[in-house]
């Protein structure tokens, strides 16, 4: 028996869409296993770990389904706005950032928001947590880039890009991070924090994978990826991969060989077989038609578990805000977060609440 493998699609139309992969030697298939329209609008943010997928939506919700139980589990509501993006890391936590500025930390246990950070003066567009666990990357409107250590929820770093990033993504190691400004990413070195190179690419960029901890695969409003090399800035390989602009990609390996899945607004989820020591055009293992207009992607495939968060400590309180306190555990809605702030000019460096019983999955 191969190994399970789920693509989940979220759409304009509301629904979240869940297919199942069979592995067959000449073609790949993918088979509905589940649509489900627990959202009241658009879905905008999809994110998987070993057992949930979390799904983000214009109508300021965060559903939260079982796959080991196979039920809707629940809504996360805290977040004023649209949910924009959303990242698990490891079993243990999820991250939400909104069009209200918030960045949150929920604990997968109990679902409790253990951390409710004004992360952005703006919208947060994007978030990435380092894979130590110990560090969260956050872009937004305000037109920075803000580094956050998860351990007491404080702002590290600050750094003034001068645009409205829309991407920020860690590198697989940890030793890099790539922000996404329009049509170009830029390349950062996490040591140094200084910009070490950026790939231009033809268009606007929607959705980024790192494939391996210097190859890059970049989508964006054609329907061509191309895979570039973050160290050299090179594109090493792209082809046409849908007949309209690609909205999303994601990625896993199987034994000898990476897959790299695309979605776009042609409602088509399409898988591509890539060699990454040869770099040879890739070769079409399957596709399938949602027939929605899709606007983002993920794959769920059960893997090794992840070394959990480091525990998350509680702020230190003062005789001067018992008030706060007290009327925060009456409305259990924010937590109050002081930050020690370093700003850098770009030019200096080359309603936690379950909400309903457990709902099977449509099949």
């Amino acid at each position: 028996m191969g190994p399970v493998i789920k693509l989940i699609a979220g759409s304009y139309e509301q629904i979240a869409f869940g297919y199942r992969l069979s592995t067959g030697e000449q073609e790949w298939t993918a088979t509905a296993d589940f649509t489900h329209h627990a959202h009241t609008a658009s879905v905008s943010a999809v994110a998987t770990s070993e057992r949930y997928i979390a799904t983000g939506s214009r109508d300021e919700t965060i559903q939260i389904y079982d796959m080991k139980k196979r039920v809707e589990h629940g809504a996360l509501l805290h977040h004023d706005g649209t949910i924009s993006c959303l990242e698990f890391y490891g079993t243990s936590h999820l991250l939400s950032g909104g069009q209200d500025g918030l960045l949150c930390v929920w604990s997968t246990r109990n679902w409790e928001c253990l951390k409710s950070i004004r992360a952005h003066k703006g919208q947060v567009t994007s978030l990435s947590v380092h894979p130590s666990g110990k560090l969260a990357l956050t872009v937004g409107t305000d037109k920075t880039l803000r580094t956050w250590n998860l351990i007491d929820g404080r702002s590290a770093f600050i750094k003034n890009i001068k645009q409205n990033a829309v991407i920020v993504k860690w590198s697989p190691e940890g030793d890099k991070y790539v922000v996404v400004v329009s049509d170009k990413v830029d390349v950062y070195n996490l040591e140094t924090a200084t910009l070490t190179s950026t790939i231009i690419n033809p268009k606007r960029i929607s959705s980024i994978k790192f494939l391996t901890n210097y190859i890059l695969a970049v989508a964006g409003d054609d329907e061509t990826v191309r895979l570039c090399d973050v160290n050299t800035q090179k594109v090493l390989c792209e082809f046409e991969a849908h007949e309209t602009r690609v909205k999303s990609v994601d990625s896993f390996t199987m034994d000898d060989f990476c897959v790299l899945v695309t979605a776009s607004n042609d409602g088509f989820i399409k898988m591509w077989k890539l060699n990454l020591e040869s770099l040879e055009p890739p070769v079409l293992l399957g596709k399938v038609n949602t027939t929605a207009r899709l606007t983002c992607l993920a794959v769920w495939k059960p893997t090794t578990l992840q070394e959990p968060l480091p525990e998350v400590k509680t702020e230190p309180t003062t005789s001067h805000d018992a008030k706060d306190v007290l009327e925060l555990e009456r409305k259990r809605k924010r937590v109050r977060i002081s930050t020690v702030e370093v700003v850098q000019e770009e030019d200096a460096s080359p309603k936690k609440k379950k909400d309903g019983g457990e709902k099977k999955l449509k099949t």
